[in-house]
């Protein structure tokens, strides 16, 4: 029986006699179709046949390195395209938007975004230095750009003023907290700290809202203090260190503080109500401080015995003391250390590290607290509005106080609303962050949170963002997803996310490098 055999060469001389008209879209033949190439005999048929089985087996053995080298040449095609269509000269953003999202980035950015491989500074050891990053300097030198060791230390005192707030909020009636998730397990709780209102609600609120009744509760907790116990940490730190940590406002009270912002004058020994130089603060502020409740006494006497007897206990050591805050806890930790200093015996140094805190008082109250050896460094994101305020006339711009006439001193000095900054600052920008959108909402750009973030990605004020940022992005994408960029949030932020083994409420770890 004769087998019919397919004709390749037929179907190659029809190939080869097409081709592309450049008048028109048909396809022409240019010559007709020979006869004579039809009639093969069947050797050369069964011949045609075994060089395409042979051609076949080849391309089966090397599927995958087929494969491969297509990818390649797609690869290398669309790069080729895309580099002919020059998409950084028609959308500058397209270069940078691809770099982060390159597979190297991804990989980075699902690190930063596990809570189960946080990757953890090393300690330097700080020894006779301690004192340079506790403002023996006012920081001179190490603010712009940011030394590493401050960094690290910075973003910490932020995580005890984190604990506050998380032990605060998972139980706001609770009893006294002895059991606080500190971010560092070398310190225990001494003192639970307390803040009492001296506003007074009516007694109905209670009883429309009876489950938020602690909203209205004339006194709250406000955060604790600290002391390190470990002798490891001790010789590291080169000095045994007090850190007492303050959240900021939670409840209706303390909101109503906030919204009394006339100055009034500090407790002295003998007051001079006619000199109008004298010490003057935030009322609201104030009285969250020195007022006392029924059944404990203010924030002030209880701070101030607890310090005492800490300084007491460890006589003899090198000690200091560090008061931290975020908000309102950034504003009474100035008046703290202002009141530690001035009636504690033997005070060791006492420095301040604050984060987005408002104005607190007069210029003469900032005179006092520097005469005081007081240290005041506050951490200000450009774009909190909460730094701002309150206050009309400010004198922040030292290059115009040798200019400012009499009666704009006079002016300032008998004006209810003359406040003043104070100590050094450390300025972070929302812009410079590569997660966070340059427009975020004002709860963003006051968060304690993205305060942090900023503070472990500044390197100085003419940098970028730091690439090498090791800081958790959980939390922040947790509580602020609306002002994180769309870029990262997207489908593959979700992917890398899905794939996190959550392991409880273990608060990052900064970075120092």
């Amino acid at each position: 029986m004769q087998i019919l055999m397919p004709n390749t060469d037929l179907f190659h001389a029809q190939r080869r006699h097409f081709t592309c008209s450049t008048k028109t879209s048909t396809l022409i033949p240019t010559k007709p179709l020979s006869v004579s190439t039809a009639r093969k005999t069947n050797r050369e048929h069964l011949s045609n046949l075994e060089n395409v089985l042979k051609t076949s087996s080849t391309s089966t053995d090397n599927l995958h390195s087929d494969v491969s080298s297509r990818q390649v040449k797609t690869t290398s095609s669309t790069s080729t395209l895309l580099g002919g269509l020059n998409l950084a000269r028609i959308w500058p953003q397209m270069k940078a938007a691809v770099d982060e999202m390159s597979p190297k980035n991804l990989k980075r950015l699902q690190r930063l975004l596990s809570k189960s491989s946080e990757e953890r500074s090393p300690k330097s050891k700080l020894g006779s230095k301690w004192r340079e990053l506790h403002g023996s300097n006012n920081w001179a030198g190490l603010l712009d750009p940011l030394d590493e060791n401050l960094r690290r230390e910075l973003v910490r005192y932020g995580e005890f003023v984190q604990a506050a707030y998380h032990a605060f909020h998972s139980d706001p009636e609770g009893s006294p907290r002895e059991d606080i998730a500190l971010p560092d397990g070398s310190f225990k709780v001494t003192k639970s700290l307390y803040a009492t209102s001296s506003v007074r609600l009516p007694k109905w609120i209670d009883d429309v809202a009876p489950d938020l009744r602690w909203m209205t509760r004339p006194t709250s907790w406000v955060g604790y203090v600290a002391v390190c116990d470990d002798p490891r940490e001790i010789r590291r730190m080169g000095r045994r260190e007090i850190v007492i940590a303050l959240r900021g406002t939670a409840t209706l009270l303390e909101w109503s503080e906030n919204f009394r912002p006339n100055l009034v004058s500090m407790p002295e020994p003998k007051p001079d109500p006619s000199d109008p130089t004298r010490r003057k603060v935030e009322c609201g502020f104030n009285s969250l401080y020195t007022t006392a409740s029924q059944h404990a006494p203010s924030l002030a006497e209880s701070l101030v015995g607890e310090i005492s007897r800490l300084v007491d206990l460890y006589a003899g050591e090198e000690l200091s003391i560090s008061v931290t805050g975020h908000s309102l806890g950034a504003a009474i930790a100035l008046l703290a250390a202002d009141d530690i200093a001035e009636r504690v015996p033997n005070a060791p140094p006492v420095s301040v590290f604050s984060f987005g805190g408002p104005r607190v008082g007069n210029r003469e109250f900032a005179d006092r607290l520097e005469s005081k050896g007081v240290k005041v460094l506050r951490v200000v994101n450009s774009q909190d509005v909460v730094t701002k305020v309150p206050g009309i006339f400010s004198d922040n711009d030292n290059s115009n106080k040798q200019g400012q006439s009499r009666i704009m001193e006079m002016v300032e000095r008998n004006n209810p609303w003359a406040y003043s900054h104070v100590g050094a600052e450390l300025r972070v920008d929302m812009k410079m962050s590569p997660y966070l959108k340059p427009n975020a909402d004002v709860a963003c750009c006051h968060d304690l949170e993205a305060y942090l973030h900023l503070v472990d990605g500044f390197l100085a004020s003419n940098c970028p963002f730091r690439a090498n940022a090791k800081r958790s992005l959980r939390k922040l994408l947790d509580e602020q997803r609306s002002n994180v960029k769309v870029l990262y949030t997207g489908k593959s932020l979700r992917l890398n996310r899905g794939s996190i083994v959550d392991s409880g409420d273990v608060l990052p770890s900064p970075s120092s490098s």
